[in-house]
């Protein structure tokens, strides 16, 4: 009896032992796959055509889906328990994905997406949040978080993913890939869960812009435009002001990149915000609607209500039944924005409809057949893990995100990098329909664009962070644009910035001046002005701006002959003529 309880025991202590070994094996499993699958799969492509025919062209490559395709036999859990649980097994593998396969590659599993892929931070607690390989401690962003997260780790060669608010591009901008938002209703959505109608399209991610161009191209209609080259990039200078990224990691790589492989004279440089305002009716009228008109409407704001709300319309509208009947719980945040106005009126819903219309329009009027927009994928780094996302970096990232989502067009993710240990990423956008171009375009630019980007993070890396005179130009830079808003003392502290940085620099003390002015400092100005001018000698606007601070203090003769050196220094000056004529005939 003793010896049986002594085995029964050591079958026990076997067994524990065992599980234990089972436990580390399998969390060990996951700690491999970044936590990027669901579930491991394979779907594998038909055998290769004998020769002479030539092989699949996507013989060799691996990739993973987000879940929310539907794959045979298999519940698509979009991203929620409550949702497999109360949904029957796909009878039919989606179309792209099928078409995947018979191209050649192999599929291996389904992958990790925000809770109802609604979120854009890559968080989800029902199978926990996916490991960003390329700054773990941050998150992957969403919604197809894991579909990025297997390409960065290198676990694929590429995937399948939705965006509808940034889903693709947000995850491949955090973990450091390419992601491609192809143009509304370029791939077939059946088969894939709906977050939005009219917002939805099926993306891609890669590392390879080889890769991304062979995939893009099999998916999309066919089209026999030869490659060509983009007659004109066009660089969102506004929008490049929200990044604390210096332009030399920014969009000065583009810039180089372009002159390299273009000329100079394909360069144009636009604020994005007043093109649109220009070209929107919609935001005309609420303009119009402010007080004696003052107040500005932020095109781009308008474009980021409109997606959220279009968004938040469209998906109750899909899925409401399934949310009153079985009334999932939902990550607080995702709550917050899905329950947010339940519902819109219709004659709002109408209203967001014509802004999409319209901005799809303004966005092919710029862009053309041969264009090509470049401007931040988002504002800011990714968010810590578990940290909470503020209204403000959700109001930045959609502002820049809603300009390819509302407008239908095309956008391309390209890595440039890490700056401050995150990655930094910029977006290429093309006009609606124009996504062969796009593709052809990036795999044209990314060997260069990539160089550049290496050669800024060299220079950077022999000093210790950003020079003195490379933070003064971002202080500049950014009293510029608070001088442009009317922001005249904002401006002013952040031009004293600038001038603390670099205090040979007589630009600084003239662009200081010019808001001293607006403020009434005339005495103020009159100093700055006196310091730029011993600064540079030929600084014509600080001569036009003393003069017009020693008038506003009754010095006269001192006004009169700044304006006439101005004149001297350029002679076809109006305002210092007409300055000049005017203290001439009012002291003849």
């Amino acid at each position: 009896m003793a010896s049986q309880s002594a085995n029964l025991w050591v079958l026990l202590t076997l067994g524990l032992a065992g599980i234990l070994l089972m436990t580390r094996k399998l969390k060990k499993a996951i700690k491999e796959d970044f936590g990027a699958f669901i579930e491991k799969l394979q779907l594998d492509p038909p055998p290769q055509p004998a020769p002479p025919k030539a092989p699949h062209p996507l013989t060799n490559l691996t990739f993973a889906v987000s879940d929310v395709f539907d794959v045979d036999g298999h519940v698509t859990s979009f991203g929620h328990p409550d949702w497999a649980r109360t949904h029957e097994a796909a009878s039919r593998t989606s179309p792209a994905v099928s078409a995947l396969v018979e191209g050649g590659a192999t599929c291996i599993g389904r992958t990790v997406v925000d809770e109802l892929a609604y979120g854009i931070t890559g968080e989800n607690k029902h199978y926990e949040t996916p490991t960003n390989p390329a700054v773990p401690a941050r998150v992957p962003g969403g919604s197809s978080s894991g579909a990025a997260v297997a390409v960065a780790a290198n676990l694929v060669d590429f995937s399948l993913g939705i965006d509808t608010v940034g889903g693709v591009r947000v995850p491949a901008g955090f973990c450091g890939i390419l992601g491609f938002r192809p143009s509304r209703g370029a791939i077939p959505h059946t088969g894939c869960i709906h977050v939005s109608t009219s917002l939805d399209t099926i993306g891609l991610f890669a590392r390879d812009p080889n890769i991304l161009h062979r995939v893009g191209h099999m998916l999309l209609p066919a089209s026999f435009v030869a490659q060509r080259n983009p007659r004109q990039i066009v660089i969102a200078d506004d929008c490049f002001q929200l990044l604390n990224v210096p332009p030399d990691r920014s969009s000065q790589v583009v810039i180089k990149s372009t002159e390299k492989l273009f000329g100079k004279q394909v360069l144009k440089h636009i604020n994005l915000e007043d093109y649109l305002r220009s070209k929107l009716l919609s935001l005309n009228e609420v303009t119009s609607q402010k007080t004696n008109g003052e107040l500005k409407a932020s095109s781009l704001k308008l474009l980021a209500d409109a997606m959220q709300i279009l968004q938040r319309h469209e998906f109750r509208l899909m899925h409401k039944e399934w949310l009153n009947t079985v009334k999932p719980t939902i990550h607080p945040a995702i709550s917050t924005q899905l329950h947010e106005r339940l519902e819109a009126s219709d004659a709002e819903i109408e209203y967001y409809k014509s802004v999409r219309d319209e901005m799809r329009a303004a966005m092919n009027s710029l862009l053309k057949d041969e264009g090509v927009l470049i401007i931040p994928t988002v504002a800011d780094p990714p968010p810590k893990v578990g940290g909470k996302v503020s209204e403000d970096y959700r109001s930045r990232a959609f502002s820049l995100l809603s300009v390819a989502s509302i407008s239908g067009c095309c956008q391309i993710t390209i890595p440039l990098g890490f700056h401050d240990k995150c990655p930094v990423s910029v977006s290429l956008i093309a006009r609606h329909g124009g996504d062969r171009f796009l593709l052809d375009t990036v795999k044209t630019m990314y060997t260069t664009l990539q160089e550049q980007a290496d050669s800024a993070a060299e220079t950077k890396s022999s000093k210790n962070g950003p020079s003195r005179e490379e933070s003064a130009e971002i202080a500049k830079e950014k009293g510029n644009q608070a001088f442009k808003d009317k922001q005249w003392q904002k401006a002013v502290g952040f031009y004293t910035e600038a001038i603390k940085l670099s205090g040979n620099n007589a630009t600084y003390y003239s662009n200081r001046a010019a808001a001293y002015l607006e403020l009434g400092s005339f005495r103020q100005a009159e100093a700055d002005c006196t310091k730029a001018i011993d600064l540079d000698k030929k600084n014509v606007k600080a001569y036009l701006r003393r003069g017009t601070a020693r008038e506003m203090l009754l010095y006269y003769k001192e006004a009169s002959d700044d304006f006439k050196y101005a004149l001297v220094l350029e002679p076809t000056n109006k305002r210092a003529s007409s300055s000049v004529e005017r203290l001439r005939m009012l002291f003849r």
